[in-house]
């Protein structure tokens, strides 16, 4: 009889340790729940505080997609290997390509058969073609990743993003504006909280814009769904869904993280580069030039054959 008391005692005890064992895991999976939703800065208003300049690092701007390292962005047939072109030769390893670590979702992005010539003939006449090269504005996504900073400003009642290059800005409209009136480098935006993320839809995207250094691009039917979801004071996780049916088999998604920059005083610079490519797109347009030398050997031409 005894023995069954013990017995009916230490199964009493054993079961409320238990009970308490599996009511304090519960509690402290609750409190870590809690806490990595709150650990964030808010707003008066409550929501995550986005404000700050951020930027990436990584290289998703050269690939979007993973890819081994390159000689350069423009190459020609060479004797073994395709080399650099005579254009770009002389910058040696400052023009290389280095490896792209890739942020696409699934590793590929869904091209349709005939989108994906067009991407690598993009891709084989880069230096013609790539609108970063004659500083245009980047369009959406490819602002936030490429190697520049950028600046969010937040409040209750506006939401506007400026970026570095080019000195390219975003309004986020918070009420829905409807469809975009026309075409722009940088799209028309409308955000929206789902939760703590920040949810931006662009659309209204100008062709002409890439999605990268390789040759990834979309067409004028391009629409894209970002998402900020701050995961701690100096990082947001940033994410975008192109829907391009186009161009794309399917909707595809790029994520990586966006860092704080931390320097004491820093401020966003200032990279208005218009006037860094007028050589390129205008010089032969200068008194004695090129276009000047052909246009008078034209205008010979014609009065020999009206001779």
């Amino acid at each position: 009889m005894k023995i069954k008391c013990m017995l009916f005692a230490l199964a009493m005890v054993f079961a409320g340790c238990s009970q308490e064992t599996t009511t304090v895991g519960d509690a402290a999976e609750a409190a870590a729940a809690e806490s990595s939703g709150s650990d964030v800065p808010r707003t008066p208003g409550g929501r995550p505080d986005l404000n700050g300049i951020w930027q990436v690092l990584m290289n998703a701007n050269d690939n979007l997609e993973a890819a081994a390292p390159r000689a350069a962005y423009q190459l020609v047939p060479g004797d073994f290997v395709p080399v650099p072109a005579p254009e770009v030769v002389a910058l040696g390893a400052v023009g290389a390509v280095p490896a792209s670590f890739g942020v696409v979702e699934g590793g590929t992005i869904p091209y349709r058969p005939e989108a994906l010539a067009r991407r690598d003939e993009n891709r084989e006449n880069w230096l013609e073609l790539d609108p970063e090269i004659k500083c245009f504005m980047p369009g959406v996504p490819r602002a936030t990743y490429m190697p520049h900073p950028f600046q969010i400003f937040q409040s209750e009642s506006a939401f506007f993003i400026a970026y570095s290059f080019a000195g390219s800005v975003r309004n986020v409209f918070l009420e829905d504006p409807g469809p975009p009136p026309l075409d722009s480098w940088m799209g028309q935006s409308y955000g929206y909280w789902e939760g703590d993320t920040f949810v931006v839809e662009v659309t209204g995207l100008d062709d002409r814009t890439w999605l990268d250094r390789a040759g990834n691009y979309h067409s004028y039917q391009l629409k894209v769904t970002e998402r900020y979801d701050m995961i701690d004071d100096n990082v947001i996780m940033y994410s975008a869904t192109m829907e391009d049916p186009e161009v794309y088999q399917e909707p595809w998604t790029i994520r990586m993280p966006l860092y704080r920059r931390l320097e004491e005083g820093y401020e966003l610079p200032q990279f208005k580069c218009v006037e860094f490519v007028e050589e390129l797109m205008y010089g032969q347009y200068r008194r004695g030039g090129e276009f000047e030398r052909r246009l008078r050997e034209e205008m010979q031409q014609e009065q020999q054959d009206q001779q």
